[in-house]
């Protein structure tokens, strides 16, 4: 599979160009632009620049609102929940989790709902701002469609429903665990069809029980839950907390936005911020989790285990190569770009690869 490593300066000026063509005002469109590759940088691939062309059929069609206006619907000392206005999600849970932060510097522990907000890339791009603040971070979102039936079922109600947990370190990578309530993302099964693989087995079925390898046919079945009938039951407590109890989409409501882009969806996010101050001194909480993090490395391992590994650990080590080696982008992908760019009258990424 042929790749072509972009700069992140390269890749988010393109990302700004195209969004400002369409509607956004320019600082808007900056922000989203580098939480989008900030999204790339950390080897979320199904969930960055991956996702444009997607984003600007609904902006075209009216799904998204280009000029929100925040607004919050409800609000205590220590909890709040943001109306999105039908803005990109990006921005909506931009702004729900800087006010997380301030709530969470004044009461210590901070949860921030969101409501009429839209796809906004992977779970741990807002968890892990909570490091430079001396937080811990975790968030949960209702997906943007529905992949999955409850447990035993074959209608599709639940969708991956992530959670993301970002945990300061001292001189350690921070542990970082992103992850969905299914086997797989569903971006993953749209990137693995968009570069010609198949899918392992275990990711998905058919509605006959046979499992479904083809991503190009996942239309035909439905992604499975981690752990069997636990992931269903995570997927759907996590769907009320962040659909229900915000006035968010949830099972029947939801609007799948790969397939409708003039529909609001309606998305339900929340964001929780936990200052370490309230409970501990920051430094002793960074340096335990430095141990922690040594104790679980220096584990016996069973046989043919080369290495123990913490959630983190990959995304640390994607981003520093990334961010000096820059970004790979498959060619299919960098063809849908080119694409995007002649539609909308702006300049083609450029391709100059990050100085090794």
């Amino acid at each position: 599979m042929t790749e072509t490593r972009v700069t992140k300066k390269n890749l988010e000026r393109f990302i700004c160009r195209v969004l400002s063509t369409n509607g956004l005002p320019e600082d808007d469109a900056c922000t989203i632009a580098e939480l989008m590759v900030t999204a790339d940088l950390i080897g979320q691939d199904g969930h960055g620049v991956f996702r444009l062309a997607q984003y600007v059929k609904r902006l075209k069609a009216g799904g998204i609102n280009p000029k929100p206006v925040f607004a919050l619907a409800e609000e205590f000392p220590a909890s709040a929940v943001l109306d999105g206005d039908n803005g990109m999600g990006h921005l909506v849970m931009n702004h729900a989790t800087d006010i997380a932060v301030a709530k969470a510097r004044q009461t210590g522990v901070a949860w921030v709902g969101s409501r009429n907000s839209n796809h906004a890339g992977p779970a741990s791009l807002y968890a892990m701002k909570a490091l430079c603040e001396d937080m811990i971070g975790l968030y949960v979102a209702v997906g943007s469609a529905n992949h999955m039936p409850p447990w035993g079922g074959t209608d599709m109600l639940l969708s991956t429903n992530p959670i993301a947990v970002a945990i300061p370190a001292a001189e350690r990578p921070p542990i970082v665990l992103d992850m969905a309530t299914t086997v797989a993302a569903y971006g993953k099964v749209k990137t693995a069809a968009q570069r010609g693989e198949m899918m392992p087995e275990g990711w998905m079925i058919d509605r006959q029980g046979n499992p479904l390898l083809d991503p190009t046919k996942s239309a035909e079945g439905f992604l499975l839950p981690i752990g069997g009938p636990k992931g269903y039951g995570l997927s759907l407590v996590f769907g009320i907390l962040a659909g229900v109890l915000n006035g968010a989409a949830f099972g029947r409501d939801v609007v799948d936005f790969n397939a409708d882009s003039q529909s609001k969806t309606n998305t339900g996010q929340f964001i929780l911020m936990l200052n370490i101050a309230a409970f501990t001194d920051p430094a002793a909480f960074r340096s335990s989790i430095d141990d922690v993090w040594d104790e679980m490395k220096s584990s016996q391992r069973l046989p043919g285990i080369a290495e123990i590994r913490l959630p983190g650990e990959r995304l640390d080590a994607t981003l520093k190569d990334r961010s000096v080696n820059g970004i790979p982008l498959p060619a299919a992908l960098l063809a849908v770009l080119d694409d995007l760019a002649d539609a909308n009258g702006v300049a083609r990424l450029e391709r100059q690869a990050a100085p090794a």
